[in-house]
């Protein structure tokens, strides 16, 4: 345990839906969202825990963590591609009254469904190999509208070129495109329902540094055309930090910090975040950045912590954190952390990671 003192002050009251702003009704809004996987007949772990947060119009909010902190499984569970076990998403079209998007069935659904879609990670095995590109774009349409064939055409076409692929190539098969083509015949399904939301699950990981680039301008151009709603999964902090209103930081299935995107790279409440800024690569060879490395290993997400899930890796850790599971509290305006000490912790931020030397810090 570390030696440092630590006050223990009076916990405030946790915000159940971080980031929504009253004057402003959120597009979505994920209450208590809960998705448990069974190891066997008697035992289950939470993939996604309890988790809360809401999207206004037009943002992008990103969620990061690492391998296997249930940021998909959270995404999937939003889109409907799993189920969750409990919670809610409520979803508030721009004409209409707001809906639980988990618990409509039938016509309900289908009618809903094309607002809400999906931007999938790997770019070759979510497009079906015996479709044409055209059929590909256009079976979301086909699903959930009835359109006439000539208009089904002219939106096909119409979204094609937004996305910047040429439409006299809509009859090709996928596998004569290359791997940023087949991201943005990815792109061009999920718009093609001209959707509210879009759910992009590590949409860029699996692309060409190049590429990358490309396409995440041409998802900013998009939504700057479009007003489309993003929540962007990621693991890569730089990418994040380009195209973020604001993040979210999963750990072993739950919300340990949100935050608007300068604050949180500039001044991280959560000593996890401090970890995962500290590994964001630095692009310039004279300047290297603190890694700064946690003790110990991750959970079994079967056998989690009673109390702060990060306590057993943290440097700050207190008796206080080994016994009791902090909540999501706002430290600052929009700032949220899941941290016993989160007011009172100096942690390093991007640009305070930064040093001119060899040595690397290890915590």
């Amino acid at each position: 345990m570390s030696t440092l003192t630590l006050s223990t002050s009076p916990e405030q009251k946790p915000q159940e839906l971080p980031g929504e702003h009253p004057t402003e009704p959120a597009v979505l809004e994920v209450k208590n969202l809960t998705k448990e996987f069974a190891v066997s007949k008697t035992v289950s772990f939470p993939a996604v825990d309890d988790v809360s947060f809401s999207l206004q119009q037009g943002e992008t909010l990103s969620v990061v963590g690492e391998s296997g902190c249930g940021k998909s499984t959270l995404g999937r569970c939003i889109v409907r591609g799993i189920d969750a076990t409990s919670g809610e998403v409520i979803y508030t079209p721009q004409e209409g009254s707001e809906v639980d998007f988990l618990s409509l069935k039938g016509r309900q659904l289908k009618k809903v469904r094309k607002d809400i879609q999906m931007i999938f990670q790997d770019p070759h095995s979510s497009l079906d190999p015996r479709q044409t590109v055209f059929d590909i774009i256009a079976e979301p349409l086909k699903a959930t509208t009835r359109i006439p064939q000539a208009e089904l055409r002219r939106r096909v076409r119409e979204i094609a070129e937004k996305v910047g692929l040429d439409p006299s190539h809509l009859r090709r098969y996928p596998h004569s495109f290359s791997g940023g083509q087949r991201q943005r015949i990815g792109i061009a399904r999920a718009l093609v329902t001209r959707p509210s939301v879009i759910v992009a699950d590590e949409a860029v990981s699996a692309l060409d540094v190049s590429i990358q680039a490309q396409i995440i301008n041409l998802l900013r151009d998009l939504q700057d055309e479009l007003g489309v709603t993003y929540l962007f999964i990621a693991h890569d902090l730089s990418i994040v930090e380009y195209i973020s209103d604001r993040v979210a930081v999963m750990y072993l299935g739950r919300i340990v910090e949100l935050a608007p995107t300068d604050s949180l790279f500039a001044a991280p409440k959560h000593p996890y975040t401090e970890v995962l800024l500290s590994a964001v690569p630095q692009p310039d060879p004279e300047v290297r950045r603190q890694r700064i490395v946690p003790k110990g290993e991750v959970p079994s997400p079967a056998d989690r912590p009673k109390g702060c899930l990060f306590a057993n890796r943290c440097a700050y850790a207190t008796e206080l954190c080994e016994q009791k599971a902090p909540t999501l509290q706002e430290t600052a305006p929009g700032h949220f952390s899941a941290c016993h000490y989160a007011s009172q912790l100096q942690l390093k931020g991007l640009a305070q990671l930064e040093i001119t030397g060899a040595e690397d810090h290890t915590g």
